[in-house]
């Protein structure tokens, strides 16, 4: 039998704030909150499309990005925490500019 919840909520954002990884607490309606929700909904829109037969070379770039939107949420959610360089956005301009370079 699985784990029975018995208390899905924890009431420590009542006050209208949510907790960050490393202990903070921000607003709820903060920038960075909306972020996390962006970045989810793009992760969410690549798992969907990563359901369906694509390309191998297309399939193991959108699992790349899709591993670094994990990254990034990470990012968001500890103040400080950098798992992202500079060239995984580099490297991305490169793909991108391979899959738009048949186009009219």
């Amino acid at each position: 039998m699985g784990n029975r919840l018995s208390r899905i909520y924890t009431r420590t954002g009542d006050d209208g704030s949510t907790g960050l990884g490393d202990g903070s607490r921000v607003a709820k309606d903060a920038a960075r909150v909306n972020a996390f929700g962006s970045v989810d909904e793009a992760n969410s829109a690549l798992g969907v499309l990563l359901a369906v037969a694509l390309p191998d070379d297309v399939r193991a770039l959108l699992t790349t990005v899709q591993h670094q939107l994990f990254d990034l949420g990470g990012e968001l959610c500890i103040p400080g925490h950098a798992a992202s360089q500079a060239g995984d956005v580099e490297a991305l301009e490169r793909q991108l500019d391979h899959y738009n370079a048949d186009l009219p």
